[in-house]
């Protein structure tokens, strides 16, 4: 049930120090630095453009990378901190640690909804309200789920689905400590037009007598 984990590619720097990551940073790149997991630091570098968009893509420091430096084995890394310029915020360094396939890890996994087209109550025309499309779970770096799966199949008008509803994986907690909506199924806006101007007459037929 592991998820595919995205390829970060970096090459090694050959100088270390400040003099050294200002040459990284006129050739276009940004300098950094991976460490932990048992073995020794490295200095590495990664083209400026592609940082930069893959940090606009958010999530960056909760993302498991499978990070690929030519001449050395792909290595599993999760960002631990990102440097910027304080003008310009644009990074200048880029820290990275090891994890070994025991260790754990914060990550946002998404939620996936099946069955919606047998879905009791978005048959009747009810709509499904989604709150939460991922949820952030401690998980062990060597199993990382693809998804979270919602099963709509028997989910009625007014009914939401909790995360005590979603079967995590073994192992698998939710950061968050405490049970909240991850997606209800709400009624269709005409019958809840219909069912307030019914309320409103019988109310003023009350009142007349």
């Amino acid at each position: 049930m592991a998820g595919e984990i995205p390829n970060l590619q970096a090459t090694a720097r050959t100088g270390t120090g400040k003099g050294a990551a200002r040459q990284a940073r006129r050739d276009g790149k940004v300098p950094g630095v991976v460490y932990g997991g048992g073995a020794e630091p490295i200095a590495i570098e990664m083209p400026f453009n592609v940082l930069l968009k893959r940090l606009k893509q958010g999530r960056f420091l909760s993302t498991l990378f499978n990070l690929q430096v030519e001449g050395q084995e792909d290595v599993r890394v999760i960002c631990r901190g990102v440097q910027r310029d304080v003008v310009k915020d644009l990074p200048t360094h880029i820290d990275f640690m090891r994890l070994r396939r025991t260790s754990k890890v914060k990550l946002f996994i998404p939620v996936a909804f099946e069955n919606e087209d047998t879905s009791v109550g978005l048959k009747k025309g009810g709509t499904l309200t989604v709150v939460r499309n991922e949820i952030e779970l401690l998980v062990t770096a060597g199993d990382i789920p693809d998804t979270l799966i919602v099963d709509l199949a028997d989910k009625d008008i007014g009914e939401t689905i909790n995360l005590s509803d979603l079967t995590l994986p073994e192992g698998v907690k939710s950061v968050i400590d405490r049970d909240f909506v991850v997606a209800s199924i709400s009624s269709p806006s005409g019958i809840s037009a219909s069912s307030d101007e019914e309320e409103a007459g019988e109310e003023a037929e009350a009142a007349a007598e």
